[in-house]
């Protein structure tokens, strides 16, 4: 006898991806249509025997079974890692607003003609930053964002703006540090770490770029992969200062996101946006931010002590085989200075230097990159090429800042060129008077700048500060001039002297 089930099965059955509406309307033009208990559809066959068979397909155990579940179901769906780590730290992060003066140079000769001396206008500026510390109001952002700002105003998503003033900067690593006056406890922003990061794990980068505040102050999220780890940024068109050790992300990051944080897919913050590389003034897809635990390390430098306190070694390091197309296989130690850290740990010129804590180092900016993190009374080992044990050198403060002060003319303060402070200032001059701070009156009719080496008054040699401080005390009025070192080179300044 013939299988009847089994024929009806091959000839007969619906396959199980087929929309459900369109198995209705197949469904409902066969006669003996009807509906079974449990949700499957049902009809009576003919079998080639005439008897009737009833084919069911069922609904998957997982399916909704209306349509507020399927649409629930979505909606978890959508509910992403990036979507949830922006949800985190989102309210942490504001915008900044800056004002600063700047001073107005004619563009041409006629236009010289109408400006006033000294003519100046107010600038506005624009940043991002995140809350480190809710309590107090403690806001990281960008060096560059705050620089020379008279006045700083930081938005929340929620709209809510606050006055702001500068705990501290950090040109060397574009690190800043403000404060925001709240009487109530700030969102602070989740923090994680830098370390072990994966080359193309997802990052979120967030703040404000363009500030589009009027319509809508809450920050725009751009999606991306951490692109690379420990890039070193030459500055190019004009721009100062190194970026050492930068995480580099494809995330999209325009005018206005410096400052703001990069996050991870756990919704916390590994980096501190800062810069782009782009020919068009845009994001294309090469954004810079500095690793939180750098970041981290300067902000409470400087909320600690007002500035970062740099660490001092007593060498100097060059490139190792270099070759015609500007690469380097190594570090070389060009030069020690006598009585530092570097000489008492036995270190001397001409070694090479293989890496450093653990860092292998193929270019100066590597090892740039390692001690630009170093405190005082941290301690660094080397592995020194040909050496039968690691270099163990325990960090100092800066010989500028433990050098004795002279107070000259009661507003400028310097002290004596030494060996080591002309290795720590890379200064040309052996012996003079190095200028720390100077009051903005004498530095203005005298005309000497924080850095400024004195080495000659009126072709008089100054060997030191205290030689500096007699001689100024012996100057009749008249005309002056003072012998400079300044930026590494030498410069003459001359100035009417007349005692108050």
């Amino acid at each position: 006898m013939t299988d009847v089930s089994r024929t009806v099965d091959s000839r007969f059955a619906v396959p199980r991806t087929v929309a459900g509406a369109l198995t209705l309307v197949l469904l409902a033009s066969l006669a003996g249509c009807s509906s079974d208990a449990n949700g499957g559809t049902a009809w009576a066959a003919d079998s080639p025997s005439g008897e009737a068979v009833s084919l069911v397909q069922e609904r998957p155990a997982d399916a909704p079974a209306t349509l507020q579940e399927a649409a629930g179901s979505v909606d978890t769906s959508r509910r992403t890692a990036i979507v949830q780590a922006s949800e985190r730290v989102a309210p942490a992060v504001v915008t900044i607003n800056t004002v600063r003066t700047q001073r107005v140079r004619p563009s041409s000769v006629w236009e010289s003609f109408f400006l006033p001396p000294n003519a100046a206008r107010q600038v506005s500026g624009l940043g991002s930053g995140f809350v480190i510390d809710g309590d107090r109001g403690l806001v990281v952002t960008n060096d560059h964002v705050v620089q020379g700002a008279e006045r700083l105003l930081a938005t929340f998503p929620d709209g809510r703006s606050f006055e702001a003033t500068v705990v501290g900067t950090d040109p060397v690593t574009d690190v800043a540090v403000i404060r925001i006056d709240s009487d109530e406890p700030l969102p602070e922003a989740p923090l994680g770490t830098s370390e072990a990061l994966y080359i193309g794990e997802w990052v979120v980068a967030i703040g404000n770029p363009f500030g589009y505040l009027l319509s809508n102050p809450e920050p725009t999220v751009t999606a991306g992969v951490v692109s690379a780890v420990g890039r070193h940024i030459v500055p190019s068109n004009g721009d100062d200062g190194f970026y050492l050790g930068m995480i580099q992300t494809d995330a999209s990051i325009n005018p206005g996101n410096s400052g703001g944080p990069l996050v991870n897919a756990l919704g916390q913050v590994i980096g501190v946006n800062s810069s782009i590389f782009s020919r068009s003034g845009g994001s294309e897809g090469l954004g810079f931010a500095i690793p939180i635990d750098r970041a981290l390390h300067v902000a409470g430098d400087l909320i600690d002590h007002g500035e970062v306190r740099r660490a001092w070694l007593g060498v100097d390091v060059e490139p190792a085989e270099a070759d015609d197309w500007g690469r380097s296989r190594g570090v070389m130690v060009s030069q020690v200075a006598g009585g530092s850290p570097a000489q008492d740990a036995g270190l001397v010129a001409g070694r090479r230097v293989l890496s450093a804590n653990g860092r292998r180092l193929a270019a100066p900016l590597d090892w740039e990159d390692v001690i630009i993190d170093l405190r005082p009374g941290d301690a660094l080992t080397l592995e020194v090429e040909g050496g039968a044990a690691p270099v163990r050198i325990r960090a100092e403060d800066l010989p500028s800042l433990t050098a004795e002060r002279v107070i000259v003319l009661e507003q400028l303060e310097m002290i004596n060129v030494t060996p080591q402070i002309r290795a720590e200032r890379e200064l040309a001059s052996e012996a003079g008077a190095l200028v720390v701070s100077a009051a903005p009156a004498i530095a203005s009719q005298i005309g000497l700048q924080p850095g400024d080496v004195l080495v000659q008054i009126n072709n008089v040699r100054v060997n030191s500060a205290d030689e500096a401080a007699r001689y100024f005390q012996q100057l009749r009025p008249g005309r002056v001039r003072l012998g400079v070192e300044r930026r590494g080179g030498y410069i003459f300044i001359d100035f009417i002297w007349r005692r108050g």
